[in-house]
């Protein structure tokens, strides 16, 4: 009777832990009135993401999984089975966009319609599939995770602290706001993922003139809110990875370091690095436990190691060191009050780095400022940061 009760009450329960965890986190978004962020918000408005919007559609989403509960009837080998389908789905889906567009692009094609029409038919069937697995697929990610931090003892009594909830979801891209005379970053405001490339270039030229700031719209992989936003992928390794990698977020915020993150970009770099190297350990974990298909395979004790070459090849190109070169010196070109000669020197740089496959369309100081907090990347942006 007991325990009917308690099962009874579970979900309200979590739900209303839930909501408070909302309210914190929407409180940390909160922007005071009189704040520069308003100067670029008079450009931005009509183009932000609404997240109080999503937030209820994810948890409505969320809401109606719980109490189904479909996850908690299967067993391991079903649950990741039922999750690598969502992966196959995923990467069919997008295969079939990119095959549409192609198709939609292609001159030689008089009638794309009906040459589209078989592949809409099928990507149409495919979509109304993934409406019904992906909340279960997420449901049982969440479970797993759930499983490896009780393992690591990362929990309190049982249960992750905040519940584990993420949302697949086109994630919106970040309008990154950064100082001319240092590589400090002053805004990074939430923009539709809909966006053209033509409409994001106008955006970032006219918050740069209107601010006088280096400005860069960014792609991002996830959003630490609650329930955290991953955008889709067929790459199950990065998945798992960015889940976990998210769920730090939220962990950190009722801690110092979270509370601590828009305090100092040194703060925000310890934040982001740690959460990303937290998000490749669980990640690993999950794979191997869940997904041992996925795994690599273990270093073969009888391999012997190779000998070294008579003569040393000569050094490939250096991406990490070459960025470590450009940063240092728009740096220092900063520093001495420079700024029109290091932003063309980033520009050089730029297509010196085109030259040799990496493709930036920009390189600024709000792209240093932006990617130099994710320490724990090798070939990052934070080349120099003893952080």
């Amino acid at each position: 009777m007991v325990a009917k009760a308690w099962a009874s009450v579970r979900i309200p329960l979590k739900l209303m832990l839930v909501f408070a965890v909302l309210i914190l986190l929407l409180q940390r978004s909160a922007v005071p009135p009189g704040d520069p962020t308003q100067r670029v918000r008079f450009y931005t408005r009509d183009l932000e993401f609404d997240y109080i919007a999503w937030t209820f559609n994810a948890f409505w989403v969320k809401f109606n999984q719980s109490a189904l509960g479909l996850n908690r009837y299967l067993a391991d080998e079903q649950a990741s089975e039922t999750v690598i389908e969502f992966i196959d789905l995923t990467r069919r889906i997008q295969a079939a966009e990119s095959d549409l567009r192609t198709i939609f692009s292609d001159p030689a094609i008089e009638d794309p319609n009906t040459a589209g029409s078989e592949l809409e038919v099928q990507l149409a069937a495919d979509n109304a599939r993934m409406a019904h697995l992906g909340p279960l697929a997420e449901s049982i990610v969440q479970s797993q995770v759930v499983a490896i931090l009780r393992s690591l003892g990362i929990s309190t009594g049982g249960h992750a602290l905040p519940p584990v909830l993420y949302h697949v979801t086109p994630v919106p891209m970040a309008l990154i706001v950064a100082r001319r005379d240092a590589m400090i970053q002053e805004n990074n405001i939430s923009v539709q993922s809909e966006m053209t490339l033509e409409e994001q270039i106008a955006l970032e030229d006219a918050v740069a003139q209107g601010v006088d700031a280096s400005t860069l719209v960014v792609p991002i992989g996830g959003i630490g809110i609650y329930p955290t936003m991953v955008t889709r992928t067929s790459s199950i390794h990065w998945l798992m990875e960015v889940v976990a990698h998210e769920w730090a977020h939220n962990y950190f915020f009722l801690r110092p370091l979270g509370m601590s993150y828009l305090a100092s970009p040194e703060m925000r770099t310890m934040n982001e690095a740690a959460a990303g190297l937290i998000g490749k350990e669980i990640g690993s974990l999950l794979i191997a436990r869940y997904y041992p298909a996925f795994a690599p395979p273990p270093p073969d004790p009888d391999e012997t190691e190779p000998e070294p070459p008579l003569e040393p090849e000569p050094p490939a190109f250096d991406f990490r060191a070459e960025m470590r070169e450009t940063y240092l010196n728009a740096e220092r070109l900063l520093a001495e009050g420079e700024i029109e000669q290091a932003e063309q020197y980033m520009e050089l740089r730029r297509l010196f780095l085109w030259d040799n496959g990496y493709r930036f369309r920009k390189l600024n100081q709000a792209y240093f400022a932006f990617y130099g907090a994710y320490a724990d990347t090798a070939g990052g942006a934070a080349v120099a940061d003893p952080i």
